[in-house]
């Protein structure tokens, strides 16, 4: 009988931002969040309207930014990839 293996998912953060266009300097907010997999011990930081930096203060010990892009001078948004396994 042969042994089958298989191949875990990586899990995945996309993050859309926005910061305030009347602010110069605001901070950047989150405004909307996918996961695909799992976000965790992170998952409380990924909310609606949160910080952004404070999501990827804890994002970033566990992943990577695989993919950003700014779509205006206040929006834009990014793909995150776990690259150690948990």
């Amino acid at each position: 009988m042969a042994c089958v293996k298989a191949v875990r998912q990586p899990d995945l953060v996309l993050i859309t931002w926005s910061r305030n266009p009347l602010v110069p300097g605001s901070a950047r907010r989150i405004i909307s969040v996918r996961v695909i997999g799992s976000a965790e011990p992170c998952k409380a930081t990924l909310v609606p309207n949160g910080l952004l930096s404070a999501a990827l203060a804890c994002l970033l010990d566990d992943f990577k930014i695989v993919y950003k892009k700014k779509t205006s001078n206040v929006s834009g948004y990014l793909l995150l990839q776990r690259f150690r396994n948990r």
